[in-house]
């Protein structure tokens, strides 16, 4: 039985609904414990800004700087990743971060909280993609194309916040964050899939 085989794409945009933020906080030290105890005295005042949002990961990181093979000191890190999904809370998360002085901040990230009807509208649309390239080629050979035989995803199917995100270290003040138009950015979420269609006489 002769079938056609086509690929079809399909793209659908949706306005972002949370924002990730990553911020880390870096202290010195002569000694690593001097490093981790300057970290959290830093810290300790992040944390209360921290309880009404969600905390995806607090990432430690201690070691020892090292300056022409003679030890210089320690540094300590924490790492945080923030999801917002009040963004209307957004900006002022962001400028309580920066009044606290982190070593830098990404973001915002945008992503939607729940993708599953923006992947389902984009699969319809591929295959919707895939079906007019098979009815194009049973007709370029003089066929009537007959029912679906098998259809699959396709690599390169994927769901990307297409999106703007501002990574910065600490210069200007806190008041200036408003001012930097960090507003929900358009999500882009695609599906590909291939398709086989028997064709008849």
């Amino acid at each position: 039985m002769a079938e056609v085989v086509t690929k079809g794409t399909g793209e659908v945009e949706r306005t972002a609904d949370r924002a990730q933020v990553d911020v880390t906080f870096e202290a010195l030290g002569a000694e690593r414990s001097e490093a981790v105890s300057t970290l959290n005295q830093r810290i300790s005042a992040v944390e209360p800004l921290l309880e009404d949002f969600e905390v995806r990961s607090r990432q430690l990181s201690v070691h020892d700087n090292w300056d022409n093979n003679q030890r210089a000191g320690s540094r300590a890190s924490q790492q945080y990743v923030i999801w917002v999904s009040d963004l209307d809370r957004l900006d002022g998360l962001l400028a309580e971060l920066v009044q606290a002085e982190p070593s830098w901040i990404n973001g915002p990230t945008w992503t939607l909280v729940d993708d599953t009807e923006a992947i389902r509208e984009a699969q319809k649309e591929a295959v919707a993609d895939a079906l007019r390239r098979a009815e194009g080629y049973a007709s370029a050979l003089g066929r009537r194309l007959g029912p679906l035989l098998r259809i699959g995803d396709t690599e390169g199917g994927h769901y990307a916040p297409m999106a703007r995100s501002a990574s910065f270290e600490m210069a200007g003040a806190a008041g200036m964050v408003d001012q930097l138009n960090l507003k929900a950015q358009q999500i882009t979420v695609s599906a590909s899939c291939t398709a086989a269609w028997s064709l008849l006489d």
